[in-house]
């Protein structure tokens, strides 16, 4: 039986004149999360992404939130982002491909994953700009545009239905987060990087 011996475990602090985050995260976790990042609702969709994805995270980030909101969630996706990358390593034995189709009540979010190295979002989800306590709707796509583009991650969102913005925005990052439990899960099969050029 193979059985991997190294941890996947990845970490970055990232300290500018507006932000100061820091995350360690370990992709065979089982879900486990201490986040705090000065947002409520942003720590709670958080735990709900890396809970619902297995992947223990500890993250801590402080930022101008007097100014706005923007900087500290979009670092925070850099962060995470690298550290995602970092924990993935030479990319040997991953699935690679993720994907989910995920029901919060009314709403439902689809989304497709692949870790390719070649970063790109596309994000198809209209909510309402409801503010959500000092968190805005819009900057979820901040968020993983930022993901994307550290962990290089090729990564489609879509909330096929919606209503209300709270449940709309849980259902989608449920749905990252079940997307991504099954793109880094390691398959027992493959023992080389799944890709034909050899390289991601």
């Amino acid at each position: 039986m193979g059985v991997r011996l190294l941890p996947r475990n990845g970490s970055c602090e990232r300290k500018t004149k507006e932000t100061t985050i820091s995350a360690s995260i370990d992709l065979d976790g089982v879900g486990k999360t201490s986040i705090s990042t000065g947002m409520p609702f942003f720590d709670h969709m958080l735990e709900l992404m890396f809970r619902h994805a297995l992947v223990d995270i500890e993250l801590k980030a402080s930022g101008d939130l007097q100014v706005d909101s923007h900087h500290t969630v979009e670092d925070t996706g850099l962060v995470i982002g690298t550290a995602l990358e970092e924990a993935l390593g030479d990319k040997k034995g991953i699935t690679r491909f993720g994907a989910a189709l995920v029901p919060m009540d009314e709403c439902l979010a689809e989304v497709a994953m692949d870790i390719s190295g070649r970063p790109h979002l596309s994000y198809t989800v209209e909510v309402e700009p409801e503010p959500l306590g000092n968190f805005e709707p819009a900057l979820a796509r901040e968020f993983f545009q930022a993901l994307s583009n550290e962990a290089g991650i090729t990564l489609h969102i879509e909330l096929r239905r919606g209503n209300g913005v709270h449940h709309s925005l849980e259902a989608v990052f449920k749905a990252v987060g079940r997307a991504l439990k099954q793109a880094v899960s390691l398959d027992l099969r493959v023992k080389e990087i799944p890709s034909t050029k050899g390289k991601i």
